[in-house]
């Protein structure tokens, strides 16, 4: 009974102190963006070439777009 109480010696120590509303969001973003990066190369042992192989395929997907003929594509399918 009464373990709440502040008379009792050392509890005053005990209590942490919340911080700022500011720090708590920056610490809370700082773990989520960590999260996210874990997240993301769970199961990849070389991330840095999984990031070239994406961003070489998007530039072959940007080329074909750029070079497109009007929707038509290099293809033409013959029925008869």
């Amino acid at each position: 009974m009464g373990l709440c109480l502040p008379c009792m010696g050392g509890a005053v120590k005990d209590v942490v102190e919340t911080p700022d509303p500011e720090i708590k969001r920056r610490q809370l973003a700082e773990a989520a963006e960590k999260r996210q990066m874990e997240a993301s190369s769970r199961g990849i042992k070389n991330a840095y070439s999984v990031e070239q192989k994406k961003k070489k395929q998007e530039e072959i997907e940007k080329r074909i777009a750029a070079s497109g003929s009007g929707g038509e594509g290099g293809l033409r399918w013959q029925v008869g």
